[in-house]
């Protein structure tokens, strides 16, 4: 049996059509999402475990910048004393530390007046700073105005290591 090429043709279309919307869709949510810039060391691995964790929460479109965060910083007005080993830049706010995605999407849900979020230092089990017990320091995430003032946005409670 022969089949027309026109219908070769045409069946190879509608079988590779699923498997295109399906990347256009993906490509779509990515270019709706902010950006999110880190700047960060190029060597830092909970830097880098922060920007998985962020994509695999809706933040598609996420760009490192591996220049280091001190310089960035300073030059946006985060205190030094929020800070921690990255800082980002997310639509107009920014974001200081292993700040959790859904305080960031309340963040820019609420738009409130301020600088940004920060989480100070490096708390584990702070997302980027998991442990394999799974223990949880107990830290804040603050929301931090420009004349460098701050208030607890959330907080998050110290859990015990598995036993």
């Amino acid at each position: 049996m022969k089949v027309h090429p026109g219908r070769r043709r045409i069946a190879g279309l509608l079988l590779a059509a699923p498997v295109a919307l399906a990347l256009s869709s993906r490509a779509a949510r990515a270019q709706g999402a902010p950006l999110v810039e880190v700047y960060k060391s190029p060597t830092c691995g909970c830097c880098n475990d922060w920007i998985k964790y962020m994509q695999a929460n809706g933040f598609g479109n996420v760009r490192a910048i591996d220049t280091g965060n001190a310089r960035k910083r300073a030059e946006v007005g985060m205190s030094l004393r929020f800070g921690s080993c990255h800082t980002a830049l997310i639509d107009g706010y920014v974001i200081e530390g292993h700040v959790p995605a859904r305080e960031i999407r309340r963040l820019l849900k609420e738009r409130p007046k301020a600088l940004g979020l920060a989480v100070p230092g490096m708390p584990l089990g702070s997302p980027g700073m998991e442990v394999a017990d799974g223990r949880v320091d107990r830290y804040d995430v603050l929301l931090v105005q420009k004349d460098e003032t701050a208030t607890v946005y959330a907080t998050y409670e110290r859990k015990e290591p598995r036993g």
